[in-house]
């Protein structure tokens, strides 16, 4: 049996591909702070396992996947998903508690769940394993007043191109998902307030999409990679000049 940890899976795409996989029976971890709403998540669903959990916390971190090796045997694949936004603002105006923050979830808390994953991946038999790391098209080219988001981002390309090096002797790769306006709750808040005041709607793409693309990086074998993949909505303004 499959399995696979999903971080960030109380709630948006992490609560999305944390469902497409438990549909699909694959053994599932589900690691957020929120233990009712990971409760809610892994409801009727045996090969969820629930795994309260403060990424930015190292101890917590690492008892939460021992706990999980401990039911599951082992960590085939992770989603290093779970991020935060903070408040936008030019740096000037950046206050450092949102600079601090944002560091320790994007950046601190998907190192350290790496980390963890990478440790069972190469000690468990057979060795290897993938992971996945959610990172944005704000790792390419940033948003006007997001230097906390786009700088961590831009981190996590650094951190994906190492696991893939240093995992080669033990057969672990990493995959890079660099996502463009995918409709959860926080984007269509944007796209409301967007159409209140008179403005059009930033163009979106349905989740299930981003869950699909998921899905394939997951199941393909450990012999082939998708280093990076962008998957956004089609007239998002990505790419052009100023």
């Amino acid at each position: 049996m499959n399995t696979i940890v999903v971080t960030g899976a109380s709630s948006g795409i992490g609560r999305a591909v944390a469902e497409k996989f438990i549909a699909q029976g694959w053994t599932v971890g589900l690691i957020a702070r929120r233990a009712d709403a990971l409760n809610a998540v892994a409801a009727h669903a045996p090969n969820a396992h629930v795994l309260p959990c403060d990424v930015t916390d190292p101890s917590a971190v690492e008892t939460a996947f021992d706990t999980f090796t401990t039911h599951a045997g082992r960590i085939d694949v992770l989603f290093n998903n779970a991020g935060i936004f903070t408040p936008a603002a030019s740096i000037d105006e950046v206050s450092i508690d949102d600079w601090t923050n944002a560091v320790s979830v994007n950046l601190t808390g998907m190192f350290l769940c790496a980390r963890a994953a990478f440790k069972h991946m190469r000690h468990q038999h057979p060795q290897g394993g993938r992971i996945i790391n959610n990172g944005s098209i704000s790792a390419h080219a940033p948003r006007e007043g997001a230097v906390t988001y786009t700088t961590t981002k831009h981190g996590i390309t650094g951190l994906t191109k190492t696991l893939v090096l240093d995992g080669r002797p033990f057969d672990i790769t990493a995959s890079q998902i660099d996502i463009g306006n995918a409709q959860t709750d926080l984007l269509r808040g944007i796209i409301d307030a967007a159409v209140a005041s008179g403005q059009d709607a930033p163009p979106s793409m349905e989740v299930s999409h981003v869950v699909d693309a998921v899905w394939n990086m997951a199941n393909l074998p450990l012999h082939a990679n998708t280093l990076f993949q962008t998957i956004m909505a089609t007239k998002m303004p990505f790419v052009g000049r100023g």
